[in-house]
């Protein structure tokens, strides 16, 4: 399902499952939300988050399929909207954890696997393989409204967020590089996991405070942080 596993500073949260399309069930999220609260009970200067998953998908997205195998169509809603509710406190986690996050896309990330990646402070995906895709608009289904938020707050370009939530644009690694949306894209696996160790390896270098990374993030998302309820503090300063 998900592993967690502590290497120096690094804590690495994996998607595993080789042959698994990683679907965001209640059971997944639950696991992934608590690997996060578990590295961030053991946070400490220097610490980063890498994100990544095996096989051929990052994530893609909600499980619909256990929603739509409910008895009723009312059930079935209620399931899907049981998975959102309980995705948002992983938005949450993401956005206020005391050290840098780094999201290794090695495969297709799709509408929620797509807003996971995105609530990393930083994206790496593969150029060779795999799109980041909100099939929202093609399967019919409103956006949950902390989606909309973090992708005004994630994506500056009024372009870019009308293609890929209106348009449903598949966008693959070369052009999510132009447009903002990840900062590198590489061929293969071991290229795109290398860049994204290279970065987190010079983020732990700088031994930054973890409490006033997670604050000075969270101030630059305020209506992200105002409809997640996530308060922004303001801690002492450590240093004058």
């Amino acid at each position: 399902m998900c592993t967690l596993e502590k290497r120096g500073d690094f804590f690495i949260l994996t998607l595993t499952g080789e042959n698994d399309d990683h679907r965001l069930s209640p059971t997944l999220i639950a696991a992934v939300l608590s690997a996060l609260r578990e590295a961030k009970s053991q946070a400490t200067r220097g610490s980063v988050l890498i994100t990544t998953s095996q096989g051929k998908f990052f994530s893609n997205g909600f499980d619909l399929g256990w929603a739509r195998s409910a008895a009723t169509p009312s059930d079935a809603f209620l399931r899907l909207h049981q998975m959102v509710e309980s995705f948002r406190p992983i938005v949450a986690e993401l956005i206020s954890l005391p050290m840098p996050t780094v999201a290794v896309v090695q495969g297709h990330a799709a509408a929620a696997g797509f807003s996971l990646a995105l609530s990393h402070d930083y994206v790496f995906m593969r150029s060779d393989r795999g799109v980041l895709y909100m099939s929202e608009v093609d399967l019919g289904l409103p956006f949950p409204d902390y989606f909309s938020v973090l992708f005004r707050a994630k994506l500056g370009s009024v372009a870019a967020r009308r293609d890929v939530l209106l348009r449903g644009t598949k966008v693959k690694g070369a052009e999510a590089v132009k447009l903002g949306i990840v900062d590198g894209a590489y061929d293969g696996e071991e290229k795109v996991k290398g860049a994204g160790m290279q970065l987190a390896e010079k983020l732990a270098s700088r031994k930054w405070n973890g409490e006033i990374y997670k604050e000075i993030r969270k101030s630059l998302y305020p209506e992200l942080c105002a409809i997640l309820g996530l308060e922004v503090d303001k801690p002492a300063l450590s240093k004058l």
